[in-house]
């Protein structure tokens, strides 16, 4: 059972975690690319370990660092640092800083945001009479 509640919590981050995404995007200009093209970058929400000893945003940053190669590339790519249903961040990165920050301790899972459409099947609710 405590598998199960730990089971659901996890997935209710994670949706939470899109939304907030999704939310913090469309905050952003709209110069941000959702889908990638080969090269270029698009957002990734990347989830971490939570920190030890260390501010999460000091964490997010150093983790881009070892990938992007300065601090100043890793605070542009930086989108939005989460902390408090799930521990990670989100940030433009091209298709190879992806497998790059996978190979980083820390780093749990890399998902490339976006948005997706709810399909409503056949119009409308049915109503009981």
């Amino acid at each position: 059972m405590a598998n199960l509640n730990v089971s659901l919590l996890f997935l209710f981050s994670i949706s939470l975690n899109l939304h907030l995404s999704s939310a913090a995007m469309s905050s952003q200009s709209s110069s941000i690319p959702l889908v990638s093209n080969f090269d270029s970058p698009a957002v990734h929400i990347v989830y971490t370990e939570r920190p030890h000893n260390e501010a999460p945003e000091a964490y997010h940053i150093r983790t881009l660092v070892s990938v992007l190669g300065s601090e100043e590339a890793a605070r542009e790519a930086l989108v939005y640092s989460y902390k408090n249903a799930a521990s990670g961040f989100s940030a433009r990165l091209t298709p190879d800083q992806v497998k790059e920050i996978t190979k980083q301790p820390g780093v749990l899972h890399v998902v490339q945001s976006g948005s997706n459409k709810l399909h409503s099947g056949g119009g409308g609710v049915a109503r009981l009479h």
